[in-house]
Protein backbone atom coordinates (compact mmCIF):
# COMPACT_ATOMS: atom_id res chain seq x y z
CA UNK A 1 0.00 0.00 0.00
CA UNK A 2 1.83 3.24 -1.02
CA UNK A 3 0.30 6.31 1.06
CA UNK A 4 0.21 9.66 -0.40
CA UNK A 5 0.31 13.32 1.43
CA UNK A 6 -3.46 13.46 1.06
CA UNK A 7 -5.21 9.73 0.00
CA UNK A 8 -4.21 6.09 0.12
CA UNK A 9 -3.79 3.65 -2.53
CA UNK A 10 -4.21 0.19 -2.50
CA UNK A 11 -5.52 -2.89 -4.12
CA UNK A 12 -8.13 -5.41 -3.63
CA UNK A 13 -8.65 -8.61 -5.66
CA UNK A 14 -6.67 -6.10 -8.19
CA UNK A 15 -9.04 -3.66 -8.37
CA UNK A 16 -7.49 -0.51 -7.74
CA UNK A 17 -8.96 1.51 -4.37
CA UNK A 18 -8.25 4.56 -2.99
CA UNK A 19 -9.46 6.49 0.42
CA UNK A 20 -9.13 10.32 -0.46
CA UNK A 21 -9.98 11.30 2.94
CA UNK A 22 -7.56 8.59 5.38
CA UNK A 23 -7.60 11.09 8.26
CA UNK A 24 -11.42 9.88 8.80
CA UNK A 25 -10.30 6.23 9.70
CA UNK A 26 -9.01 8.28 12.77
CA UNK A 27 -12.75 7.63 14.28
CA UNK A 28 -12.52 4.28 14.40
CA UNK A 29 -10.00 4.51 17.43
CA UNK A 30 -12.79 6.70 18.95
CA UNK A 31 -15.32 3.82 18.08
CA UNK A 32 -12.95 1.52 19.46
CA UNK A 33 -12.32 3.00 22.85
CA UNK A 34 -16.42 3.82 23.56
CA UNK A 35 -17.37 0.12 22.63
CA UNK A 36 -14.35 -1.25 25.41
CA UNK A 37 -15.62 1.16 27.87
CA UNK A 38 -19.44 0.44 27.33
CA UNK A 39 -18.37 -3.41 27.30
CA UNK A 40 -16.79 -2.74 30.85
CA UNK A 41 -19.85 -0.89 32.00
CA UNK A 42 -21.89 -3.78 30.61
CA UNK A 43 -19.49 -6.18 32.80
CA UNK A 44 -19.45 -4.15 35.78
CA UNK A 45 -23.97 -3.46 35.83
CA UNK A 46 -23.97 -7.29 35.62
CA UNK A 47 -21.15 -8.26 38.39
CA UNK A 48 -23.43 -5.22 40.64
CA UNK A 49 -26.39 -7.00 40.38
CA UNK A 50 -25.20 -10.62 40.85
CA UNK A 51 -24.04 -9.23 44.30
CA UNK A 52 -27.05 -7.29 45.66
CA UNK A 53 -29.35 -10.40 44.34
CA UNK A 54 -29.43 -13.88 44.12
CA UNK A 55 -30.03 -15.67 40.45
CA UNK A 56 -33.37 -16.85 41.14
CA UNK A 57 -34.57 -13.90 42.41
CA UNK A 58 -32.76 -11.36 40.33
CA UNK A 59 -34.16 -13.08 37.11
CA UNK A 60 -38.15 -12.33 39.13
CA UNK A 61 -37.33 -8.69 39.84
CA UNK A 62 -35.46 -7.84 36.71
CA UNK A 63 -36.72 -10.16 34.57
CA UNK A 64 -34.77 -7.74 31.37
CA UNK A 65 -31.28 -7.87 32.93
CA UNK A 66 -28.61 -9.74 31.47
CA UNK A 67 -30.60 -10.11 28.58
CA UNK A 68 -29.23 -9.59 24.80
CA UNK A 69 -31.06 -6.58 23.77
CA UNK A 70 -28.50 -4.02 25.25
CA UNK A 71 -25.71 -6.29 23.89
CA UNK A 72 -27.79 -6.30 20.11
CA UNK A 73 -28.77 -3.14 20.29
CA UNK A 74 -25.31 -1.11 21.28
CA UNK A 75 -23.65 -3.58 19.19
CA UNK A 76 -25.95 -2.45 16.11
CA UNK A 77 -24.91 1.20 16.93
CA UNK A 78 -21.42 0.59 16.89
CA UNK A 79 -21.12 -0.80 13.50
CA UNK A 80 -23.34 1.90 12.16
CA UNK A 81 -20.67 4.22 13.68
CA UNK A 82 -17.54 1.97 12.20
CA UNK A 83 -19.14 2.17 8.52
CA UNK A 84 -19.60 6.04 8.66
CA UNK A 85 -16.22 6.51 9.63
CA UNK A 86 -15.44 4.40 6.43
CA UNK A 87 -17.60 6.30 4.57
CA UNK A 88 -16.17 9.60 5.58
CA UNK A 89 -12.78 8.26 4.72
CA UNK A 90 -14.30 8.89 1.17
CA UNK A 91 -13.61 5.58 -0.36
CA UNK A 92 -13.16 5.29 -4.12
CA UNK A 93 -12.93 2.22 -6.80
CA UNK A 94 -13.21 1.87 -10.39
CA UNK A 95 -13.53 3.92 -13.36
CA UNK A 96 -16.01 5.71 -15.47
CA UNK A 97 -15.75 8.16 -18.21
CA UNK A 98 -16.96 11.63 -18.75
CA UNK A 99 -18.22 14.30 -21.65
CA UNK A 100 -15.90 17.02 -21.61
CA UNK A 101 -15.99 20.62 -23.98
CA UNK A 102 -12.57 21.77 -24.70
CA UNK A 103 -11.72 24.34 -26.69
CA UNK A 104 -8.95 24.01 -29.07
CA UNK A 105 -7.15 22.58 -32.24
CA UNK A 106 -5.03 19.65 -33.55
CA UNK A 107 -1.09 19.80 -33.47
CA UNK A 108 1.27 17.41 -34.34
CA UNK A 109 4.61 17.07 -33.29
CA UNK A 110 7.44 15.58 -35.34
CA UNK A 111 10.51 14.76 -33.83
CA UNK A 112 13.71 13.93 -35.99
CA UNK A 113 15.09 10.51 -34.14
CA UNK A 114 17.74 9.88 -36.59
CA UNK A 115 21.62 8.98 -34.94
CA UNK A 116 22.48 12.36 -36.19
CA UNK A 117 20.08 13.69 -33.27
CA UNK A 118 22.61 12.71 -30.59
CA UNK A 119 25.29 14.95 -31.71
CA UNK A 120 25.77 17.06 -28.96
CA UNK A 121 26.74 20.90 -30.42
CA UNK A 122 23.25 21.45 -28.26
CA UNK A 123 23.46 20.72 -24.71
CA UNK A 124 22.74 17.65 -23.61
CA UNK A 125 22.19 16.37 -27.30
CA UNK A 126 20.09 17.83 -29.92
CA UNK A 127 17.51 15.00 -29.11
CA UNK A 128 17.08 15.47 -25.40
CA UNK A 129 17.10 19.23 -26.06
CA UNK A 130 14.06 18.66 -28.39
CA UNK A 131 12.31 16.44 -26.07
CA UNK A 132 12.92 19.08 -23.46
CA UNK A 133 11.49 21.97 -25.73
CA UNK A 134 8.40 19.76 -26.68
CA UNK A 135 7.74 18.75 -23.41
CA UNK A 136 7.33 22.20 -22.14
CA UNK A 137 4.68 23.13 -25.44
CA UNK A 138 2.65 20.64 -24.73
CA UNK A 139 2.08 22.40 -21.27
CA UNK A 140 1.14 25.10 -23.04
CA UNK A 141 -1.85 23.43 -25.30
CA UNK A 142 -3.94 22.57 -22.20
CA UNK A 143 -7.34 22.67 -24.75
CA UNK A 144 -5.57 21.43 -28.22
CA UNK A 145 -5.14 17.86 -29.07
CA UNK A 146 -1.78 16.61 -29.66
CA UNK A 147 -0.41 13.87 -31.15
CA UNK A 148 3.32 13.13 -31.74
CA UNK A 149 5.52 11.08 -34.75
CA UNK A 150 8.85 10.19 -34.97
CA UNK A 151 11.21 9.73 -37.98
CA UNK A 152 14.26 8.39 -39.02
CA UNK A 153 14.93 6.05 -42.19
CA UNK A 154 10.80 5.63 -41.48
CA UNK A 155 8.12 8.00 -39.20
CA UNK A 156 5.42 6.20 -37.32
CA UNK A 157 3.05 7.57 -34.74
CA UNK A 158 4.37 7.27 -31.19
CA UNK A 159 0.96 9.07 -29.84
CA UNK A 160 -2.27 9.41 -31.65
CA UNK A 161 -4.40 12.95 -31.29
CA UNK A 162 -4.99 12.88 -27.50
CA UNK A 163 -6.16 15.94 -24.82
CA UNK A 164 -4.04 13.98 -22.12
CA UNK A 165 -0.95 15.88 -22.32
CA UNK A 166 0.64 13.84 -19.08
CA UNK A 167 0.35 10.85 -21.57
CA UNK A 168 1.46 12.48 -24.63
CA UNK A 169 4.68 13.31 -22.57
CA UNK A 170 5.42 10.10 -21.25
CA UNK A 171 5.28 8.58 -25.29
CA UNK A 172 8.03 11.80 -25.92
CA UNK A 173 10.22 10.41 -23.26
CA UNK A 174 10.01 7.29 -24.63
CA UNK A 175 11.84 8.21 -27.85
CA UNK A 176 15.64 6.69 -28.48
CA UNK A 177 17.77 6.84 -32.06
CA UNK A 178 19.33 4.32 -30.29
CA UNK A 179 16.18 1.57 -30.42
CA UNK A 180 14.95 2.60 -33.80
CA UNK A 181 16.15 -0.12 -36.77
CA UNK A 182 15.91 1.82 -39.98
CA UNK A 183 18.24 5.10 -39.56
CA UNK A 184 18.00 7.67 -42.00
CA UNK A 185 16.15 11.11 -42.04
CA UNK A 186 12.46 10.58 -44.04
CA UNK A 187 11.10 14.09 -43.50
CA UNK A 188 8.95 13.99 -46.36
CA UNK A 189 7.45 10.34 -44.65
CA UNK A 190 6.83 12.11 -41.46
CA UNK A 191 4.84 15.02 -42.74
CA UNK A 192 2.89 12.22 -44.14
CA UNK A 193 2.57 10.13 -41.43
CA UNK A 194 1.44 13.30 -39.52
CA UNK A 195 -0.94 14.16 -42.12
CA UNK A 196 -2.78 10.59 -40.92
CA UNK A 197 -3.43 11.93 -37.89
CA UNK A 198 -5.70 14.47 -38.73
CA UNK A 199 -7.56 12.12 -41.27
CA UNK A 200 -10.81 12.79 -39.01
CA UNK A 201 -11.22 16.31 -39.47
CA UNK A 202 -10.55 18.81 -36.63
CA UNK A 203 -13.10 19.83 -34.48
CA UNK A 204 -15.45 22.50 -35.80
CA UNK A 205 -13.11 23.61 -38.56
CA UNK A 206 -10.40 24.51 -36.15
CA UNK A 207 -6.55 24.89 -37.30
CA UNK A 208 -4.25 21.96 -37.75
CA UNK A 209 -0.67 22.58 -37.14
CA UNK A 210 2.73 20.08 -37.57
CA UNK A 211 5.50 21.29 -35.33
CA UNK A 212 8.90 19.55 -36.84
CA UNK A 213 12.26 19.69 -34.68
CA UNK A 214 15.07 17.89 -36.85
CA UNK A 215 18.57 18.92 -37.97
CA UNK A 216 16.69 19.16 -41.74
CA UNK A 217 19.13 16.70 -43.05
CA UNK A 218 16.90 14.80 -46.05
CA UNK A 219 17.58 11.69 -47.13
CA UNK A 220 14.47 10.83 -48.57
CA UNK A 221 13.49 13.37 -50.57
CA UNK A 222 9.91 14.52 -51.75
CA UNK A 223 9.58 17.02 -49.11
CA UNK A 224 8.35 19.73 -51.00
CA UNK A 225 5.36 17.79 -52.89
CA UNK A 226 4.46 16.66 -49.38
CA UNK A 227 4.33 20.61 -48.28
CA UNK A 228 2.29 21.52 -51.19
CA UNK A 229 -0.48 18.65 -50.44
CA UNK A 230 -0.77 19.87 -46.70
CA UNK A 231 -0.84 23.61 -47.84
CA UNK A 232 -4.15 22.51 -49.57
CA UNK A 233 -5.74 20.78 -46.62
CA UNK A 234 -4.99 23.94 -44.82
CA UNK A 235 -2.25 22.30 -42.34
CA UNK A 236 0.65 24.61 -41.66
CA UNK A 237 4.24 23.60 -40.65
CA UNK A 238 6.53 24.64 -37.76
CA UNK A 239 10.37 23.82 -38.19
CA UNK A 240 13.00 24.09 -35.65
CA UNK A 241 16.27 23.82 -36.84
CA UNK A 242 18.74 22.09 -34.48
CA UNK A 243 22.02 21.78 -34.91
CA UNK A 244 24.78 23.57 -36.15
CA UNK A 245 25.73 25.08 -39.29
CA UNK A 246 29.34 23.95 -39.46
CA UNK A 247 28.37 20.46 -38.43
CA UNK A 248 29.21 18.02 -35.83
CA UNK A 249 30.39 14.92 -35.28
CA UNK A 250 27.97 11.84 -34.15
CA UNK A 251 29.15 10.16 -30.87
CA UNK A 252 28.37 6.61 -30.52
CA UNK A 253 27.83 5.79 -26.33
CA UNK A 254 27.63 2.97 -24.08
CA UNK A 255 25.18 1.29 -22.47
CA UNK A 256 26.40 4.10 -19.32
CA UNK A 257 25.98 7.02 -22.07
CA UNK A 258 29.79 7.33 -22.04
CA UNK A 259 31.05 8.12 -25.64
CA UNK A 260 33.21 5.63 -27.33
CA UNK A 261 34.07 7.23 -30.69
CA UNK A 262 32.32 8.95 -33.59
CA UNK A 263 30.24 7.42 -35.95
CA UNK A 264 32.06 6.96 -39.72
CA UNK A 265 31.59 6.70 -43.15
CA UNK A 266 32.83 3.57 -45.26
CA UNK A 267 35.36 5.30 -46.21
CA UNK A 268 36.58 5.75 -42.27
CA UNK A 269 36.11 9.29 -42.52
CA UNK A 270 34.13 10.98 -39.49
CA UNK A 271 30.36 11.71 -40.09
CA UNK A 272 29.54 15.23 -39.41
CA UNK A 273 25.70 16.09 -39.09
CA UNK A 274 25.05 19.73 -40.38
CA UNK A 275 21.94 21.72 -40.27
CA UNK A 276 19.82 22.53 -43.54
CA UNK A 277 17.90 25.33 -43.47
CA UNK A 278 16.99 25.48 -47.05
CA UNK A 279 14.43 22.63 -47.24
CA UNK A 280 12.73 23.83 -43.73
CA UNK A 281 12.46 27.64 -45.36
CA UNK A 282 10.96 26.13 -47.98
CA UNK A 283 8.69 23.91 -46.41
CA UNK A 284 7.38 26.56 -43.80
CA UNK A 285 6.91 29.15 -46.61
CA UNK A 286 4.49 26.61 -48.74
CA UNK A 287 2.11 26.60 -45.88
CA UNK A 288 2.47 29.62 -44.69
CA UNK A 289 4.05 28.67 -40.94
CA UNK A 290 7.43 29.81 -39.44
CA UNK A 291 10.68 28.58 -39.13
CA UNK A 292 13.04 29.36 -36.21
CA UNK A 293 16.87 28.71 -35.97
CA UNK A 294 18.11 27.64 -32.93
CA UNK A 295 20.19 28.92 -30.36
CA UNK A 296 22.65 27.81 -27.52
CA UNK A 297 19.81 27.10 -24.57
CA UNK A 298 17.13 27.92 -26.72
CA UNK A 299 15.07 25.91 -29.62
CA UNK A 300 12.64 29.59 -30.67
CA UNK A 301 9.52 26.52 -29.36
CA UNK A 302 8.11 30.29 -27.64
CA UNK A 303 7.62 31.69 -30.65
CA UNK A 304 6.42 28.71 -32.31
CA UNK A 305 3.91 28.60 -29.15
CA UNK A 306 2.74 32.17 -29.71
CA UNK A 307 1.82 31.56 -33.11
CA UNK A 308 0.02 28.43 -32.66
CA UNK A 309 -1.97 30.96 -30.40
CA UNK A 310 -3.18 33.00 -33.23
CA UNK A 311 -4.33 29.95 -35.19
CA UNK A 312 -8.63 29.28 -35.12
CA UNK A 313 -9.26 27.05 -32.63
CA UNK A 314 -12.90 25.45 -31.89
CA UNK A 315 -14.86 23.74 -29.23
CA UNK A 316 -15.21 19.75 -29.55
CA UNK A 317 -16.27 16.97 -27.27
CA UNK A 318 -13.70 14.24 -25.81
CA UNK A 319 -14.65 11.63 -23.09
CA UNK A 320 -12.20 11.96 -20.28
CA UNK A 321 -11.49 8.91 -17.84
CA UNK A 322 -12.25 9.87 -14.01
CA UNK A 323 -9.54 7.88 -12.11
CA UNK A 324 -11.68 7.13 -9.41
CA UNK A 325 -15.35 6.85 -8.45
CA UNK A 326 -17.35 7.54 -5.18
CA UNK A 327 -18.46 4.69 -3.15
CA UNK A 328 -18.60 5.93 0.15
CA UNK A 329 -22.70 5.76 -0.17
CA UNK A 330 -22.18 1.91 0.39
CA UNK A 331 -21.07 2.34 3.22
CA UNK A 332 -23.08 5.41 4.74
CA UNK A 333 -26.51 4.37 4.26
CA UNK A 334 -26.05 0.71 5.97
CA UNK A 335 -24.18 2.68 8.58
CA UNK A 336 -26.96 5.66 9.11
CA UNK A 337 -29.71 2.39 9.09
CA UNK A 338 -27.82 0.78 11.65
CA UNK A 339 -27.55 3.73 13.28
CA UNK A 340 -31.08 4.42 14.21
CA UNK A 341 -32.00 0.87 14.70
CA UNK A 342 -29.37 0.57 18.13
CA UNK A 343 -30.77 4.16 19.14
CA UNK A 344 -34.23 2.44 18.47
CA UNK A 345 -33.57 -0.53 20.33
CA UNK A 346 -32.56 1.52 23.24
CA UNK A 347 -35.42 3.81 23.25
CA UNK A 348 -37.83 1.29 22.99
CA UNK A 349 -36.18 -0.49 26.00
CA UNK A 350 -36.30 2.67 28.22
CA UNK A 351 -39.52 3.26 27.23
CA UNK A 352 -40.80 -0.40 28.56
CA UNK A 353 -38.84 0.58 31.88
CA UNK A 354 -40.91 3.96 32.13
CA UNK A 355 -44.12 2.39 32.09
Amino acid sequence: MSVGTSAWQFTILRLPVRLAQPWALAFLAAIVLVALLWGLMLRGRARALRVAAPERLLARMAPKAGSTRDLAGGTTALLGLVLLALAAAQPQCGTQTRLAHRYGMDVVLAIDASRSMLARDVEPSRIERAKLALSDLIDHLPGDRVGIVAFAGDAFVQCPLTTDGAAAKLFLRAIDPNALPQQGTAIAEALQTADTLFAGGSPGGAGKAIVLITDGEDHEGGIGKEADKLAKEGVRIFAVGIGSRAGEPIPLVDKNGRVTGYLKDRQGQTVMSRLNEDVLREITSKTKGKYVVSEAGDLGVGEIDEELGRMKKAEYKTRQPVDYVDRYQAFAWPGFLLLLLGFAAGEGRLQRRRA
